[in-house]
């Protein structure tokens, strides 16, 4: 008649999935243990994320480099922080997203010693025939005017025997002519050398901004001529 055996009951204010079937039960503390460990695991998988693209823009794209001494004054200061585009003259199979120009301010391994990286300025193209005179830059037998020049370090003057620049390879030099080691004295820089073209600068806060390719003019006219404009830059 009476039924005094005891039944399974759930204790008072405690949730039970005898409640209700659909109710889920969770333990809390083994949860949160488990959204850490999940949180930690996603944090460990962006890092490296954000690690590999970043070395990837390092060796296909842009890397960052420090200018070392005078030899680019006016345009590059020592000291200052510089971004060198390296897809731009990136070629695989045959393709090349870009070409090396004159005026173009590039960043290469120094040909007599392979760990040192120079920065300098392409005057001479393959083909081209460069020579000096009195501190003028003459290619293929024209008087190059190069309004990033300032006479300040362009005072001691100089020849050079006109010198033909062979096939893959670039005549350079620096914007500071008085004290520049560049092609005038080492010879010709390998294409497969130069491994950028500075195309920003980041440092020093007061010239921040875009570097692009230096402004010169090419005629037989004025051959004496040996005016030097400031960097546009």
């Amino acid at each position: 008649m009476f039924d005094f055996s005891k039944k399974k009951q759930p204790a008072f204010g405690v949730v039970s999935a005898d409640d209700d079937k659909d109710i889920e039960v969770h333990q809390v503390k083994a949860a949160s243990r488990q959204g850490i460990w999940i949180e930690v695991f996603k944090l460990i998988r962006d890092v490296i994320f954000v690690w590999a693209v970043f070395m990837l823009l390092l060796v296909f794209v842009a890397q960052p480099v420090v200018v070392e001494g005078t030899s680019m004054l006016p345009t590059l200061h020592e000291g200052e922080r510089l971004v060198v585009n390296k897809l731009i003259y990136y070629k695989i199979q045959g393709f090349s997203w870009g070409h090396i120009e004159r005026g173009d301010v590039v960043v290469f391994w120094y040909p007599r010693d392979p760990d040192k990286s120079y920065v300098k300025r392409v005057i001479g193209l393959p083909g081209d025939t460069v020579e000096l005179r009195n501190g003028v830059v003459f290619v293929n037998g024209q008087p190059m005017h190069e309004f990033y020049l300032d006479s300040t370090y362009n005072q001691a003057g100089g020849n050079l025997q006109a010198k033909k620049v062979d096939e893959h390879y670039y005549f350079v030099m620096g914007d500071n002519r008085d004290n520049s080691s560049d092609s005038r004295y080492w010879g010709l820089v390998p294409e497969k050398y130069i491994y950028g073209k500075v195309f920003f600068r980041f440092w020093m806060p007061s010239n921040i901004g875009k570097i692009t390719r230096g402004d010169y003019e090419l005629n037989e006219e004025n051959p004496n001529d040996t005016r030097a404009g400031t960097d546009s830059r």
